[in-house]
């Protein structure tokens, strides 16, 4: 059987959405086009030297044309239902891994090291349609393994996508803009309406591209020391820092790092809070 009448008699089994699970099912045809012009734009190559990853398949609407191009995929799904649908559909495939399992629990260190074609430069692309509950978590988490990370094509709230790409100053800025920021480039690619969806969520989407800087522009001597002063800092939006910080710099600190202690958090950039850590960390 060749693999476009395997596909064109495959269809995903019926499937009410799981509220817990944050399931929303994409299926505009010309949305997921879109998604798969985007991580074609980043250049996936089949070769030894990457893994691309799906993070929440769902009923298969990225998988399958991705699929049926050639690629070689492996997809995460915590949802039985959908894991049974999609390993019945796709599972007699050379070029698909399915894993039944929460992504939140998943090193993705030891994916690459399982692969059979691992070698010691390959990296990861990962993908995917973001539930909506654990978007943010689920970022920090993969940030972890940044280094095998090549690139990250995720579709999110749109709320959450314009925080990860603000800049300094504007309401949208604030820990989630700094964090990622400082280890990856971030670009918003394009929104994506409710009607593209079922069930249909309350909120717009978008599409955003990240991709883990090879150097980092700005390095801290402690990532999690940067953390916890971004958290600290932006723990009140409405107070200075002289206010939020006050456990940590003193008006002499504040003079040494030619900071204005009067300023907001969203005032100062990923340079300003490296450069405050570094000086924490001394």
């Amino acid at each position: 059987m060749s693999r476009s009448t395997l596909f064109s008699s495959s269809q995903p089994a019926a499937h009410k959405a799981r509220k817990r699970f944050g399931q929303n099912f994409l299926h505009d045809p010309q949305i997921i086009e879109r998604i798969v012009r985007a991580l074609g734009k980043e250049q996936i190559q089949q070769t030894d030297e990457e893994l691309l990853i799906e993070i929440g398949p769902g009923q298969g609407a990225l998988t399958e044309p991705l699929l049926l191009a050639g690629l070689h995929l492996t997809a995460i799904e915590i949802d039985r239902d959908l894991a049974a649908d999609l390993r019945q559909r796709f599972g007699g495939l050379a070029n698909f891994v399915l894993i039944e399992q929460d992504v939140m629990l998943i090193d993705f260190a030891n994916l690459l090291k399982k692969d059979v074609n691992v070698k010691s430069s390959k990296k990861l692309r990962v993908f995917g349609n973001l539930p909506y509950n654990i978007s943010t978590p689920l970022l920090f988490h993969l940030l972890q393994f940044r280094d095998l990370l090549a690139s990250m094509i995720f579709m999110l709230q749109l709320e959450v996508v314009e925080r990860m790409a603000a800049v300094p100053g504007s309401g949208d800025y604030g820990r989630l803009s700094v964090m990622l920021q400082y280890h990856c480039k971030v670009e918003k690619l394009f929104r994506v309406p409710p009607s593209a969806f079922n069930p249909p969520p309350k909120v717009d989407s978008a599409i955003v591209k990240l991709i883990p800087h090879k150097v980092l522009p700005h390095p801290a001597v402690d990532a999690k020391l940067l953390d916890t002063l971004v958290k600290t800092a932006f723990s009140q939006r409405r107070k200075t820092l002289r206010n939020t910080l006050r456990e940590l710099l003193t008006p002499a600190d504040f003079s040494h790092l030619d900071i204005d202690p009067s300023l907001r958090a969203e005032k100062l950039g990923v340079a300003d809070y490296v450069k405050i850590a570094n000086y924490l960390s001394s």
